[in-house]
């Protein structure tokens, strides 16, 4: 299947169980992977056959910016059932979302999650 690929997307929401991520929020980091049949739009060259990357992208800063979730795992599941909804062409989706500021004492690159859903239209 092929795929569309959004690349460590970053943005600054608050997201968390504490009440200071609530409060003063943190950076989140998201790669989200679309799979879909792009064989029309190769060949026909019109974005009318494809996913606007673009409208993913201002879907999902949307969300991480102006929504607020406890878990990463309720904003991992936000996206991607906001997306598989507004795009029925989208077999599949894979969202991974990084936490690099997690109020965790110690060393790390980031907390996260990844989520594959399917879309079952």
């Amino acid at each position: 299947m092929d795929k569309i690929i959004l690349k460590n997307l970053g943005f600054y929401g608050y997201h968390g169980v504490l009440p200071e991520e609530n409060r003063l929020g943190q950076k989140f980091f998201v790669d989200i992977e679309l799979y879909v049949d792009l064989q029309a739009a190769g060949e026909s060259d019109d974005v009318k056959d494809t996913v606007n990357y673009a409208d993913v992208y201002n879907i999902t800063k949307d969300i991480v910016e102006n929504e607020r979730f406890q878990l990463i795992e309720a904003l991992a599941e936000r996206i991607a059932a906001t997306v598989l909804k507004d795009f029925p062409v989208v077999r599949e989706i894979l969202v991974t979302i990084r936490k690099p500021e997690a109020p965790v004492n110690g060393i790390y690159d980031y907390f996260g999650v990844e989520i594959r859903r399917r879309n079952n239209g």
